[in-house]
């Protein structure tokens, strides 16, 4: 499937209701009650699932119940959009479990990162549905997003912006590409390889953020998708927030080094810095719409409303 015939859910306006729902690690009660709170206070009703608090072993409920909540929230008519409350671990063990005819069927916005990469790519992919890479409720909304970044959250989804670009730190490496935007989560992105619900790297621009890796992590990742062949497959590769442990500058050095390293020689444009993902204003990104790198310019721009 191509950009052109992706399925753009349906915008979301003030007033509009959103689901949360709780796909993965258990869910604090204080940080989810704040994020609530801000998600109202930004024009939105808010229905929380009755199963965001549930907890089996460090997980937010059993699979089973996790997967029939959000294919619940995809049914309701009432829902506009899903919010992911947080990441963690736990969002690919849904995946078996998930009927990716049904979002299909009733495209909605659905919006997470980290652990979620699982589900943004799967949708896209399986379901044919453009999905939001961007900040979750019981954690990013919770701990106070930036006015930027949470104004650039509800434009988007509204559907306000026919494009936008977002400017990099630096150019890796030169050249202009266009492609779909895929990926997300770094480690998460590497787990899905070989799996039926990996999204198609063929002409794409992967992004790729992660937090809490030490250089060397990082690299053996990277490795694993240059030996995969799937470095060989992309367009162009736009990495956001890397964080390590610690985040001193020695592992911040080498980690850019270890990524310049794993995308030398393949021919396409490779940006570094964008503020997407972990550490970062963490500024929402489309996935299944087409963007343009260009090295040069050291920016990623999206040309389309990712929104009917």
């Amino acid at each position: 499937m191509n950009s052109s015939s992706r399925i753009k859910p349906p915008a979301l306006r003030t007033g509009d209701t959103v689901g949360v729902v709780a796909p993965a690690a258990a869910v604090d009660r204080e940080y989810l009650e704040r994020g609530v709170q801000e998600l109202v206070r930004n024009g939105y009703r808010v229905k929380v699932s009755d199963l965001a608090l549930a907890r089996d072993r460090i997980l937010a409920g059993t699979d089973e119940q996790r997967a029939a909540e959000l294919m619940r929230f995809f049914r309701d008519p009432q829902i506009r959009a899903i919010f992911a409350a947080r990441g963690g671990y736990g969002a690919g063990r849904l995946l078996p479990l998930i009927d990716f005819d049904l979002p299909r069927r009733n495209p909605k916005i659905f919006v997470g990162f980290s652990d979620q990469t699982f589900l943004i790519n799967a949708l896209m992919q399986l379901s044919g549905m453009v999905c939001f890479h961007g900040p979750m409720v019981a954690k990013d909304v919770a701990g106070g997003v930036s006015p930027r970044s949470m104004l650039h959250l509800r434009r988007l989804l509204a559907g306000e912006m026919e494009g936008f670009e977002l400017r990099a730190a630096e150019a890796i490496h030169p050249g202009v590409a266009q492609g779909e935007l895929i990926g997300g989560c770094l480690s998460i992105v590497v787990a899905m390889l070989a799996t039926p619900y990996a999204p198609d790297f063929g002409g794409r621009i992967l992004f790729l953020e992660d937090t809490g890796e030490k250089a060397y992590r990082i690299d053996r990742m990277l490795v694993q998708l240059r030996h995969s062949g799937v470095l060989s497959k992309v367009a162009g590769v736009v990495f956001g927030g890397m964080r390590s442990p610690g985040d001193p500058e020695s592992e911040r050095r080498l980690i850019r080094e270890f990524a310049a390293e794993q995308t030398a020689g393949l021919g396409v444009p490779v940006l570094w810095g964008i503020a997407a993902g972990h550490g970062t204003e963490n500024l929402t990104l489309p996935i299944g719409v087409r963007a343009q790198v260009d090295a040069a310019a050291c920016r990623i721009s999206f040309m389309e409303r990712p929104v009917s």
